[in-house]
C-alpha cells in the first residue's frame, strides 16, 4: 500500500481487531470515540468501514437476524491481511518519523 492510513482510519482498523469476533458497526463505534476520547458519529464510522472495505482491507458478513433486534441482521467486520499489512507500514513509517523528532521544550511559567 503506498498511502499511509490516517488516524481515523487506523482506529476504526486497531477496533477491529481487537473486537475480534464481536466487531460490529455499534461496538466498532463505541471503541473508536474510546480510543480517541471524542465524540464520533455513527456515519463517520460507516463510511469508512465502507472505503475499508472497497479497498480490500477489510471484509463483513451478514449475520442471522435476533429478536432482541427485531429479526435484524448484523454485519460484522473483519480486517484482512492487506488492512494488517497497511497498518503495519503506517506504524513503521510513523516511528521512523517521529525517532530523531527534537520536540520543543515547554517554557515554564
Amino acid at each position: 500500500m503506498a498511502d499511509l492510513l490516517g488516524t481515523f482510519e487506523q482506529s476504526v482498523l486497531l477496533s477491529i481487531l481487537s473486537l475480534g469476533e464481536g466487531a460490529y458497526g455499534r461496538a466498532i463505534l463505541n471503541r473508536v470515540q474510546g480510543s480517541l476520547q471524542r465524540n464520533v458519529t455513527a456515519g463517520a464510522v460507516y463510511s469508512t468501514l465502507e472505503r475499508l472495505e472497497a479497498s480490500s482491507l477489510v471484509r463483513s458478513r451478514l449475520a442471522a437476524g435476533t429478536a432482541v433486534r427485531g429479526g435484524r441482521a448484523r454485519r460484522y467486520y473483519t480486517v484482512m491481511a492487506a488492512g494488517q499489512r497497511a497498518l503495519s507500514e503506517t506504524r513503521r513509517a510513523l516511528t521512523a518519523i517521529w525517532q530523531n523528532a527534537q520536540l520543543p521544550v515547554e517554557e515554564k511559567r
